[in-house]
């Protein structure tokens, strides 16, 4: 178990309903009872949910609590997160979920099979934990609990097949198998080598037949250990001792490949991990001690030592360094980081001495939220993978049935050999296991998203990876995406009597109250100047999105912005020479007016990013036909941007509502576009696009969030990247479902035919899991060029 979330359902007075201070205070006192992290509660649903840890408080209390609020406690459910071991195919997550699901008491349970994790809801009053584990264990799997994986030595690759009771059962069964073939080849009698051939087939088969009788009870429907089951007792009942064995055995070994392949696959992830370290030095009143991670706070001081990894986010209070930031954002070249600078857990200091504020604990570190989020992503089915589903329920069913009649209908009506077509019918069965069809696709999704993780890029499910492969066009935001999104002041041009350094003043005392990037530089620079622009007297702030700022200024109004709010779109002379000079020369200008007068022009300039360039130039290369720059910038300096960029096209002036527009307009030209913004400002087009793409999401809970995809860094490559790796993820996919298709036609004719045999259709059948697995596994190696 990784998490306990206990959700009381609570009968609340009507007085309580209506009374905002009553719930607040409900909220307060079990938010203030130890070992309760989490409080929601429902006035809608008069329902409350605590989360907690079992081992610190225990329901009796937090019941107590709710109690003397005067809230009466109805139904008590139990929301449980366990880790699941022993599921080698999306067929078992599927066959979990609808087992624990039909359990009594249970209100809903999810299987995310890349993650290896299972979510459920039960009512406490009607079942409980043992209940629902017993029915995991008599399914073939088993719940695993963090204490028994700490206690525990890593094992080898040999070690974790061994390692349980049902691998070890496979290993009898094979030594039989090969005793009995030794046998029959020296010329043993028949009982002594059927003896070992059945010995063979049922120590290996048992776990098998368990499963799969075990499937009909929970959810009453057949799985591929029932197809296996009946193949074995078939073969038994026709005298096919070898053939029996063989398929058992064969299974059960490639069933067992398949969980050591699928772990490693979930372990490529979650061993992210482990690179932060389980002590720190932190600095407290009584000096400096090695401190648990666990036990680090928000506000604590760390001594970050050369070599050192950090064990937490922060920001660094003082000292200087270069730090190894591949871990979480995929950056390949250490970056430097000083004073004030953000500093995520799992990265490596270089050779300078660091202090760091601690700003999470390390549960809610960027890479730990990373990693949570990539289990989440592998675990939700792409459209494809949830094609194959549907098609896999009622597909094994119907090849039970076609085997049925395949064993009765020619011996029936044409009087041919029962023996024979018994044989093929459980050829057929064999070869018509929908192993490698179901598990083509979330492997292959699993890879990649883990290959997406370890390069800086967060992909937030199958779906999005499969889109991001499918786009024919892209859109980007001009600040922040294309360019540094840190314009500096590059001219101040007077147009009346004014000095520079007056006009600047006057237009930084209006702009400080601006959250605008542009705003913020024109503050900047006037403090870089040291002008005094905080003691004018400024009122009646007015923003103007996208156009401006106003404000009254020793009681004359002010206005600094866009020539569409200063000028209504046209300007002197004079004025109008100016602006073209500096949007010519790519820079952005704000004008100040002043009453009816034009001051002056302060001309900004955005730094392009050094990689823009090679970055849209590897997206052509990538398949993107068309690049498109969606800004609100003048059209004049958009193009500039767009020329040294080698954007296609541009979209200039544009409000963010506008950006939708363009974006819509987009869809029904290309049908799919994505959009590269910063995921905060862009969010409506980002979200309006078929996927959206956030940069510099390391340290930004609202990006990690809101995105499709997140770039861990600023670094534009990663956009062509991740086009790739889709697109590979894509074509292998289709070979895989391609592969398996085709094994599973060629052997159903030979079936039929009667030239296929068990042990050659079990070899087909194995051999192609394992081909798919490892095809889908070379994402894994997938790196940013």
């Amino acid at each position: 178990m990784t998490t306990t979330q206990i959700s009381l359902t609570s009968v609340l007075s009507p007085d309580i309903i209506g009374c905002d201070p009553c719930l607040d205070r409900l909220r307060e006192r079990l938010g203030t009872l130890q070992g309760v992290s989490d409080v929601q509660i429902s006035r809608a649903q008069a329902r409350a949910t605590i989360a907690y840890d079992p081992a610190v408080t225990t329901e009796p209390l937090v019941e107590d609590v709710i109690r003397r609020e005067g809230a009466a406690i109805g139904e008590h459910y139990a929301h449980e997160t366990l880790s699941i071991g022993g599921m080698d195919c999306a067929d078992c997550a599927s066959t979990l979920e609808r087992g624990v699901s039909r359990l009594q008491g249970v209100e809903w349970a999810t299987v995310n099979f890349a993650g290896a994790r299972m979510n459920l809801e039960y009512a406490s009053a009607e079942t409980n934990l043992p209940k629902i584990e017993r029915l995991v264990n008599s399914l073939g799997y088993r719940i695993e609990r963090p204490s028994d994986a700490r206690t525990e030595a890593p094992k080898s690759g040999i070690a974790s097949i061994v390692g349980d009771r049902e691998n070890l059962l496979l290993i009898v069964g094979i030594v039989l198998t090969v005793f009995g073939i030794a046998a029959e080849t020296a010329g043993a009698a028949s009982w002594l080598t059927i003896g070992l051939y059945a010995a063979a087939a049922l120590t290996a088969g048992i776990p098998v037949a368990r499963k799969g009788v075990a499937t009909i009870r929970a959810t009453h429907r057949l799985d591929i250990n029932i197809l296996m089951t009946i193949a074995v007792v078939g073969a038994f009942a026709i005298g096919e001792w070898l053939e029996a064995a063989t398929v058992v055995v064969l299974f059960s070994l490639g069933e067992a490949l398949e969980r050591f392949t699928m772990d490693r696959a979930r372990r490529s992830i979650g061993s992210l991990m482990s690179l932060a370290p389980t002590e720190a030095l932190v600095r407290r009143p009584d000096g400096e001690r090695m401190v648990a991670v666990s036990e680090i706070v928000p506000g604590d001081v760390l001594i970050v030592r050369p070599g050192d990894r950090l064990p937490v986010d922060g920001v660094i209070m003082s000292g200087y360094s270069v730090v190894n930031q591949a871990p979480v954002t995929g950056e390949s070249i250490p970056v430097e980081k000083g004073p004030d600078a953000d500093v995520f857990a799992g990265t490596i200091n270089g050779e300078g001495v660091l202090e760091v504020r601690t700003s999470r604990i390390a549960s809610d570190s960027t890479i730990a939220r990373i990693i949570l989020m990539v289990e989440d992503a592998q675990g939700q089915k792409a459209p494809t993978q949830r094609f194959i589903d549907v098609f896999a329920m009622y597909y094994t069913p119907a090849v039970v049935a076609i085997a049925a009649i395949l064993a009765v209908a020619p011996p029936l009506l044409l009087d041919a050999s029962w023996s024979t077509w018994v044989y093929r019918a459980l050829v057929l069965l064999v070869i018509a296991c929908p192993c490698a069809l179901v598990i083509s696709t979330p492997v292959s999704i699993v890879a990649a998203i883990s290959a997406a993780a370890k390069n800086g890029v967060l992909i937030k499910g199958g779906a999005y990876l499969e889109a991001a492969g499918s786009l024919r066009a892209l859109a980007f935001d001009k600040t922040g995406t294309l360019t540094l999104g840190k314009p500096d002041v590059s001219a101040i041009v007077p147009l009346d009597s004014m000095s520079e350094t007056d006009l600047l003043t006057l237009a930084a005392a209006v702009e400080q109250y601006s959250e605008h990037p542009l705003g913020e530089s024109i503050v900047s620079e006037a403090c870089d100047r040291g002008l005094d622009f905080r003691s004018i007297s400024v009122d009646n702030v007015r923003a103007h999105i996208g156009r401006g700022i106003e404000a009254t200024v020793n009681g004359e109004l002010v206005r600094v912005g866009t020539r569409a709010l200063i000028l209504n779109g046209s300007a002197d002379a004079l004025a109008e020479e100016k602006l073209l000079e500096l949007e010519q020369a790519g820079q952005t200008a704000v004008l100040v007016q002043r009453g009816n007068t034009v001051l002056g022009i302060i001309g900004l300039a955005d730094q392009v990013r050094p990689e823009s360039r090679t970055a849209v130039k590897a997206l052509k290369a990538a398949g993107i036909r068309e690049t498109y720059m969606l800004t609100g910038d003048r059209l004049v300096v958009a193009e500039a941007i767009a020329a040294t960029t080698g954007v296609d096209a541009v979209r200039a002036e544009l409000m963010p509502e506008q950006k939708v527009m363009a974006i819509e307009e987009l869809l029904q030209k290309h049908g799919k576009v994505g959009m590269v913004g910063d995921g905060i400002n862009d969010g409506p087009a980002l979200a309006r696009s078929t996927v959206g793409i956030a940069m510099g999401a390391a340290g930004t809970p609202t990006a990690l969030e809101t995105a499709d995809i997140a770039l861990m860094s600023d670094d534009l490559s990663k956009v062509a990247f991740t086009i790739r790796l889709s697109r590979a993820a894509k074509r292998i996919i289709f070979q895989n479902i391609a592969f398996a298709l085709t094994i599973k036609l060629v052997f159903l004719v030979l079936a039929v035919e009667g030239t296929a045999t068990l042990w050659e259709a079990i070899i087909a059948d194995v051999g192609a899991s394992l081909v798919v697995i490892a095809n889908g596994m070379r994402l894994l190696r997938q790196r940013d060029e």
